[in-house]
């Protein structure tokens, strides 16, 4: 069984052209980007908070354990992984218009997609 590319997997995309909807494409890049941080951070802080909430109530774990905690090479390695696929995730958008500057035949209007699609 062949390893996940996980770098690789945040950037599969639609085909055709993004489409933009405000008048500066770098604000749309960056409002991209934020929401992406934000998805990822909300779904993180509910997780940790449920986390932290039933190892408390089962008295396995009080809160200053976590902020002591030092991780050992294996787990610290494990992050690192984690950290990576995590800003491939975030720079999705960039990757992709990098992508699409060195193919542009990626870059075909969703419409001309359409119309290729209909004359099937």
């Amino acid at each position: 069984m062949q390893p996940i590319d996980y770098i690789k997997m945040a950037g599969n995309k639609a085909k055709g052209g993004r489409p933009y909807f405000l008048a500066d494409p770098a604000v749309e890049r960056v409002l991209n980007i934020t929401m992406a941080l934000a998805g990822e951070v909300a779904v993180m802080r509910e997780r940790l908070d449920t986390l932290e909430r039933l190892l408390q109530q089962q008295g396995v774990l009080d809160r200053a354990a976590l902020e002591a905690y030092t991780p050992d090479p294996k787990a610290a390695t494990e992050r690192q992984l984690w950290h990576a696929e995590f800003v491939a995730r975030i720079l999705r958008i960039v990757q992709q218009e990098m992508e699409a500057i060195a193919d542009p035949t990626l870059n075909k209007p969703v419409k001309d997609i359409a119309d290729d699609i209909a004359q099937m």
